[in-house]
């Protein structure tokens, strides 16, 4: 089973009649955003130490368990 972006697209080009059309708009969108992510990969490497962006990255997806879990908790 695919990710969300794999499902809009299947269900973009099953309803579509252009196929490639829609192959080559989400073939550009997945390289124009893993070019962002690089590039911003580069940006803050350049400023900010590994250990810095490691701890950030923790927190980050500590905070992000906790909204999910919290989420689960209440429905």
């Amino acid at each position: 089973m695919g990710d969300k972006t794999q499902l809009a697209t299947l269900l973009i080009a099953a309803e579509s009649q252009s196929p490639w059309l829609v192959f080559a708009g989400a073939a550009a969108a997945l390289v124009s955003t893993s070019l962002i992510g690089v590039l911003l990969g580069v940006w803050l490497s350049r400023r900010v130490s590994p250990r810095t962006l490691d701890l950030a990255a923790a927190a980050i997806l500590l905070a992000v368990s906790v909204l999910l879990l919290w989420d689960v908790v209440q429905a």
